[in-house]
């Protein structure tokens, strides 16, 4: 479960079905989004809020927690399908799921150490070149979605990790960018191949968090997650998208 500070207008705007409330929310697959408002302020200080994952109570290295309670939960952190979860809902814009969630942090190891020590299992490490220095990007699952923790291999800095942005699968991203228009980014090849990106024009819809659309997965393509290569679409700070929320698309 995420909280966003935006308005459900802005979400209706980029093609979300968002439900009535209160307080107004938009499901991603087993993954819900409160919208809690923007307050009239503007979005980059605003974005993720709150950060729930079912099954988890521990501190995730200052991660916000939610203050609203789920309506219908979906997995929880080890996959397990809830009784009560929701159903499917249709998005105009052909959105199905959140596939990956984007974190950075200021310090990969004492993040990593957080997330091991409240449960969560580190399921791939990647070091990409940046310059002079390295990007590590370590994966974990959260139920059904990917979580791509990315950071300087090598930094302890302080401040806590906080919420980059999102990665949504669509069932047909030609759909997607048809019914956006303008709204969306260039689609292009994804670093996961077979798979296409791109990523929403979010400040100019009113949105805080930065959001990337990608095609499926290939039926049957091999990974080192639950059949999935995790992060490898393309959708985050360590693949040349710094930036704060809503930077996507710019």
């Amino acid at each position: 479960m995420l909280e966003i500070a935006d308005d459900p207008d802005a979400w209706r705007a980029a093609g979300f079905t968002v439900g009535s409330g209160p307080p107004p929310r938009v499901r991603l697959g087993g993954v819900e989004v409160v919208l809690t408002g923007s307050g009239g302020r503007p979005a980059d200080e605003r974005g993720v809020t709150g950060v729930g994952i079912t099954g988890i109570d521990a501190d995730l290295d200052g991660l916000p927690r939610c203050d609203h309670a789920p309506a219908s939960p979906g997995p929880d952190h080890a996959g397990h399908e809830r009784p009560d979860a929701g159903h499917a809902v249709r998005h105009p814009n052909g959105v199905r799921r959140l596939d990956h969630i984007v974190l950075v942090t200021p310090d990969c190891d004492r993040t990593t150490a957080a997330f091991v020590a409240a449960g969560l299992e580190v399921r791939r490490v990647r070091r990409i070149p940046a310059g002079d220095a390295t990007r590590r990007q370590t994966f974990f699952w959260l139920g059904d979605v990917i979580a791509e923790l990315v950071g300087d291999d090598s930094a302890h800095g302080a401040g806590p990790t906080r919420v980059w942005g999102l990665a949504l699968t669509v069932a047909d991203i030609e759909h997607t960018a048809a019914v956006l228009g303008d709204a969306l980014g260039p689609v292009r090849p994804a670093v996961q191949p077979g798979r296409r990106i791109a990523t929403l024009r979010t400040r100019e819809l009113g949105i805080s968090t930065a959001i990337a659309v990608m095609s499926p997965h290939r039926p049957g393509g091999a990974g080192p997650v639950g059949g999935q290569d995790p992060g490898a679409g393309g959708a985050g700070p360590a693949d040349g998208q710094e930036g704060g929320a809503g930077g996507a698309g710019r």
